[in-house]
């Protein structure tokens, strides 16, 4: 028997009327947040930035495609990973069903990861994705735009993240300094994620998850947005879904896997 609180259908709706006034102002909240994200001024990308993609080495305005908006999320995915982070990875399998539909509103979604360009593709042709993913393996670009850290400052807690300074925390069994992810900071720790991707959780942790917005005007690039750690929540389709479900979240540590490797049930 359930343990749950059950009611009359006339007293769900009751219910379901406050919530739903709840639910309308948070919508009137969002869309005030999205204008004033739009609002932001814009700030001049002066530098030179190179990545690797599928049809050659690209500039940061070659990114854009021919459109005038570009979305870039910041995949984990560094150097010495074998495979991508996974909860990148379950964030990522929403973004092929987007793509085409943006792309046809003016706005080029890609991701962008450190890894040379061969283990991107890999990864991709192994998740069955066709988005574009460009590697800025050798470039400034991740380190600019706050989502990778040097071993130095890894150690030293000489770094930003979410537009916070960041500091170093020791993880368990001595594994040396590991700077913590909020997204990603489950009972299990960032160890399990670095295991997932076949790399210890310092160096796991030297890349963080994030997404930025660019504009293209007069072939001058601006940059206008970025969000990190729980400001990504809402581009991850399968948490949208969870929190509509009745039993939520429901996370206990680590519960999702990349989608090729759940039991087959």
């Amino acid at each position: 028997m359930t343990t749950r609180r059950t009611e009359t259908r006339e007293e769900r709706l009751a219910a379901r009327l406050e919530l739903l006034a709840a639910e309308k102002d948070l919508t009137r909240r969002s869309d005030e947040l999205a204008r004033r994200r739009q609002e932001l001024p814009w700030v001049r990308v002066d530098k030179e930035y190179r990545f690797e993609t599928d049809e050659g080495s690209a500039s940061l305005a070659d990114l854009f495609r021919g459109r005038s908006q570009l979305l870039v999320y910041h995949f984990m995915f560094g150097p010495d990973y074998t495979a991508g982070c996974p909860s990148c990875s379950a964030i990522a399998d929403g973004f092929d069903g987007f793509v085409v539909h943006l792309a046809n509103h003016d706005v080029t979604l890609l991701a962008v990861s450190r890894a040379p360009l061969a283990k991107l593709q890999a990864f991709k042709r192994r998740m069955g994705w066709t988005f574009p993913w460009a590697s800025s393996h050798g470039s400034d670009f991740n380190f600019d735009f706050n989502v990778s850290i040097t071993e130095e400052q890894q150690r030293e807690g000489g770094y930003e993240y979410n537009s916070r300074p960041g500091t170093a925390r020791q993880p368990p069994r001595g594994e040396g300094p590991v700077a913590e992810i909020p997204s990603r900071s489950t009972p299990d720790g960032p160890t399990t994620f670095a295991a997932m991707s076949g790399t210890d959780a310092a160096t796991y942790t030297r890349e963080r998850p994030g997404m930025s917005a660019f504009v293209l005007e007069d072939g001058v690039v601006y940059h206008t947005y970025s969000t990190y750690a729980r400001g990504l929540d809402g581009l991850w389709g399968m948490y949208q879904w969870l929190d509509r479900a009745p039993k939520g979240r429901n996370e206990a540590g680590v519960w999702w896997r990349r989608h090729d490797e759940y039991d087959k049930r």
